[in-house]
């Protein structure tokens, strides 16, 4: 085996733990290949261009070991909290990456363990299970499929259409020191069918944990799926995340990422629109404050022609927070007729706040019309002045501005609950109250 550095001793003493055992043969073949190739990709530095804004020197510096199931303990059932806005549909609750059945609400056919399915439906799962968010570059997927043991799983029926959405809610917890868990999530829309999911990652305030997470999501013929993720971790954690997304004829897909946590947070969301009529749309919305750094990156393929895509990210960065946005929209030469367009905002809300954005265009078709932005700055002093001349002060125009500015992506939302409570932590951020009955007072 190759050498590696002293920062990856954790990481091979926890696999040649989880070696030892038993676990099915995909598994098993899985997780050599990954931490292989993990060992050879190592972690990434400054020096590769898709991280060059962002250091993972704090990540590495902390010696994660792994968390496992034991560590769920009372302690998650008394986050109830947690778990608000989950009381409808079915809840699959993943503590530390493992399945947590009682707080779980499935109907164990379509909707459950990625461990159950393994075992009851090996198959099937091969057919899907790391095709889509390879490992062969990407470290981080490489260290979560060396880890994989257990995830969430979903399997939407041809032409089944389920009206209340489907929630992933994902807990990390410590044992009074840092630990790392590697989640997993495979959801297979199948042709025709319709569905909404939301993956909700929480954990306590203070907790020093790392999350690194996978979601392969597949699309099949005029299948469509409402994705949205809401990022709320503690601000000592790391969050790192890949949602891959593969989608065929006439699919539709749009996903909402929220942003609230973390002290270093990497957001990857790939899509690949694999066949004609395909539409696909990524927004997000980052808040960072004091040192936090928040990173998303985004490739949309245009595989195949007669595809939309439209990707619409904002941050609003205060005190010494960095913010990265880098999007690339790929047009292949068989995807003529594609119209694809991406804008990326930034409110700035400090001088010592920083912004790295990289919107980027690679169209190899002639037939095709594309756009791509980027703006960058801080409150619009005459908007703040209109407010103050009706009587509202200066405080409160620039919170009004600044919610009514991210509340933009979170309006989108069309799940209620979910909406509700991103609007009641918008307006708690920036010291707003909220009308009687629940309405914003913007």
């Amino acid at each position: 085996m190759i050498d590696v550095r002293e920062e990856y001793d954790t990481y091979l003493t926890d696999y040649a733990t989880l070696e030892q055992e038993d676990a099915p043969a995909l598994l098993t073949r899985l997780r050599k290949a990954a931490m292989d190739r993990f060992t050879e990709l190592g972690f990434p530095t400054l020096r590769n261009e898709e991280w060059r804004f962002t250091s993972l020197a704090p990540l590495t510096k902390v010696p994660f070991r792994l968390a496992g199931p034991e560590r769920q303990g009372p302690r998650v059932r008394s986050l109830d909290r947690l778990l608000a806005g989950t009381e409808h549909g079915q809840r699959i609750v993943l503590v530390n990456g493992h399945f947590a059945a009682d707080l779980s609400r499935t109907d164990g056919i379509h909707v459950g363990s990625l461990a159950t399915f393994l075992k009851e439906r090996p198959e099937w799962v091969e057919q899907h299970l790391a095709r889509y968010a390879g490992y062969d570059k990407y470290p981080f997927n490489a260290l979560n499929t060396a880890f994989l043991r257990d995830g969430a799983c979903i399997h939407i029926p041809q032409g089944k259409t389920l009206d209340e959405p489907i929630h992933l809610v994902y807990v990390s917890l410590t044992a009074g020191e840092p630990t790392v868990s590697h989640p997993r999530a495979l959801i297979v829309a199948e042709p025709g069918s319709r569905a909404t999911v939301v993956e909700s990652y929480v954990g306590p305030e203070g907790d020093v944990y790392f999350t690194n997470t996978v979601t392969e999501i597949v699309l099949g013929e005029d299948a469509g799926i409402d994705h949205y993720k809401v990022q709320r971790e503690s601000t000592e954690a790391f969050h790192i995340a890949t949602l891959q997304i593969h989608m065929q004829r006439a699919a539709r897909f749009s996903s909402h990422l929220v942003s609230l946590g973390g002290s270093l947070v990497r957001n990857e969301a790939n899509s690949v629109l694999d066949a004609e009529g395909c539409e696909c749309t990524l927004n997000g919305l980052a808040m960072a404050n004091d040192r936090q750094l928040v990173d998303n990156h985004t490739r949309i393929d245009h595989a195949k022609a007669h595809c939309s895509s439209h990707e619409l990210y904002k941050q609003v960065l205060n005190g010494h927070a960095r913010g990265v946005f880098n999007g690339k929209i790929f047009v292949h030469a068989d995807a003529q007729k594609t119209d694809a367009k991406q804008t990326n905002q930034t409110l700035l809300l400090s001088n010592d706040a920083v912004i790295d954005t990289k919107p980027q265009l690679e169209i190899f078709a002639d037939d095709v019309k594309c756009t791509h932005g980027a703006t960058v700055g801080q409150l619009d002093e005459t908007a703040i002045f209109y407010l103050r001349s009706r009587g509202i002060g200066s405080d409160e125009a620039r919170s009004l501005l600044t919610f009514a500015f991210a509340n933009d992506i979170v309006e989108r939302i069309k799940v209620r609950p979910i909406r509700a409570q991103l609007e009641e932590v918008l307006l708690a951020s920036q010291g707003l109250p909220r009308e009687e009955g629940g309405e914003a007072v913007a």
